[in-house]
This record gives C-alpha cells, structure tokens and sequence, in this order.
C-alpha cells in the first residue's frame, strides 16, 4: 500500500484548493470582474500562483505516484512533501514579487524532477531485466 503517497497526494490537493480560494479573495480584493484575469498587479501574482500550481501538477501527481510504485513510498512521500514547501515558498514569495518566486520555483522543480527520472528510470531497469 501507498498511504503516505496517499497523503501527500490529498495534500497536494488541499494546498491547490487554498490557491484557488486566494484568487478568489484576491478578484475581490482588487475588483477583478470574473471572467477577468488581469487588472491589479497584486491579483495577477496571486493568479499566476494558482495557474503555475495548476500547469505543475500534470507533472507532479503521476511522477509521485510511479515513483512510489516502483521505486519507494517513503522516499516518494518525501519528495512530495519537498514539492509542496518549495510550492508554499513560491507562493509566499510571489505574492510579495515577481523576483521573489524563485527559490520556492526551484525547490519545487527539483523535486518534480528527481520524482520523474526516478520513475523513468526504475521502470526502464524493470523493463531491461525482466
């Protein structure tokens, strides 16, 4: 079984749904008319924050999970969770700056990265000596 996977996944989810609901203060915060999605400065930072998380997470959520099957779910849990703060520091950092998103930015692609040639590679190894 795949629990702390599991878990990371839904807070994964959980940390997404908080980005939504900051564009949602934000629009009103600022006036910004649905379907805008520009205006105020400050309301396009925060909705680059939930769009950035969004375009991440096709990326994210099956390098998890294939690197949990086939390789660990601890250490993949691990990594997750190393996502998820390198995601928080993005959006602490970006609601402040544009300039200061890219710590969180590269914490959370690494992860991503090392989950996905992870798995590449483990199920290559699995297909090479099978």
């Amino acid at each position: 079984m795949y629990h702390y996977t599991a878990i990371v996944t839904c807070l994964a989810v959980a940390f997404y749904f908080l980005t939504s609901a900051q564009v949602a203060r934000a629009r009103a915060a600022f006036g910004v008319k649905l379907p805008a999605i520009s205006g105020h400065p400050d309301f396009e930072r925060v909705f680059r924050i939930q769009m950035n998380t969004l375009e991440w997470m096709p990326i994210f959520l099956p390098s998890l999970w294939l690197f949990a099957i086939y390789i660990s779910d601890a250490i993949a849990a691990l990594l997750g969770v190393l996502w998820i703060v390198g995601r928080i520091l993005y959006f602490t950092g970006y609601r402040e700056a544009v300039a200061k998103r890219s710590r969180g930015f590269a914490i959370q692609a690494t992860a991503c990265i090392v989950l996905w040639v992870g798995a590449l590679g483990a199920v290559v190894w699995r297909l090479m000596h099978a």
